[in-house]
């Protein structure tokens, strides 16, 4: 396995990159947050929807969140902090998926999760006060690849629409050929935990080139939505998820990505500075979706 730093120098694709400085907005009071599960059939299993709506809104445009954890690990338990920030501020139904997880459902299992969560949406979501026709999709680590991954289904399929996407710290490249140095980075997550999580995750070796599971290998980025990538400094992920984001330029698709210093893998998902980028990037995407 080759590990690199980053040289941003080397993109010939310049993009809109930013090292954020924790700057924060003053938070208002919070508002009431309903919170309801719904079960739903999955591809091999029943899944959870947890869902986060300000109480008695509706109206909404629709957040679909895929927590972290690898592929293997996680719940919509852990992704309780940013699913209650993006109802409460951009506002939003907030519909956290609980896919199912590798070794027992291995790939498609979990982005096919995600693409009948998205169904749900279309048939389910004014029920609890969301609006189907203005939808995004968010995600942290393997939870970032699942949001980008609907992205790719829907273009594909075509009856579900995704208006803008935001991955955070996400996997991306089971080669694990661009990542950064752990030990230069102080990061929290290392190369052979990453590897340990795609073998169970993508026990073929031919399902390691998928586009929807190796999306930085795909040739076919056109047509995505406007994504946002956030990347920590202190992670090994940030070197591919900022290639990718120079690839989807490369590609035609308008890409912002914010960098944070000293915040680690684990902590971007909940860092408040991030938090606030990905609800500003959401507002206006959904704003531009409403008045067309």
């Amino acid at each position: 396995m080759r590990s690199c730093a980053i040289d941003m120098d080397a993109f010939k694709t310049p993009f809109p990159f930013v090292t954020a400085a924790a700057e924060l907005v003053p938070e208002p009071a919070a508002p009431e947050i309903e919170v309801t599960d719904v079960r739903i059939d999955g591809h091999a299993q029943a899944i959870t929807l947890r869902l986060y709506r300000r109480a008695g809104a509706s109206g909404l445009p629709v957040l679909l969140y895929f927590h972290g954890g690898g592929f293997v690990r996680g719940c919509v338990d852990d992704a309780d902090t940013p699913s209650r920030y993006f109802a409460e501020h951009l506002p939003a139904l907030v519909v956290s998926v609980g896919y199912s997880l590798a070794p027992q459902f291995p790939f498609p299992a979990a982005p096919e999760d995600a693409y009948r969560a998205a169904q749900w949406v279309l048939t389910g979501a004014r029920a609890f006060g969301g609006n189907p026709k203005r939808i995004g999709a968010a995600g942290h680590d393997s939870g970032g690849q699942l949001a980008n991954c609907l992205a790719f289904i829907a273009r594909d399929r075509g009856d579900v629409r995704i208006d803008a996407q935001a991955l955070l710290g996400p996997m991306l490249d089971p080669s694990l050929t661009r990542l950064g140095d752990e030990r230069r980075l102080s990061s929290d997550i290392t190369a052979s935990e990453c590897a340990a999580c795609y073998r169970a995750y993508l026990p073929q070796a031919s399902q390691r080139l998928h586009p929807y599971a190796a999306p930085l290998e795909s040739m076919r980025l056109a047509g995505l939505p406007k994504t946002l990538i956030v990347t920590a400094q202190n992670d090994v992920l940030h070197v591919e998820a900022e290639k990718y984001a120079s690839n989807l330029i490369a590609a035609g698709v308008h890409t912002q990505v914010v960098r944070y210093p000293s915040v680690s893998h684990a902590g971007i998902a909940s860092y408040p500075a991030a938090l606030q980028e990905v609800t500003r990037f959401f507002q206006w995407r959904f704003e531009v979706r409403a008045s067309r």
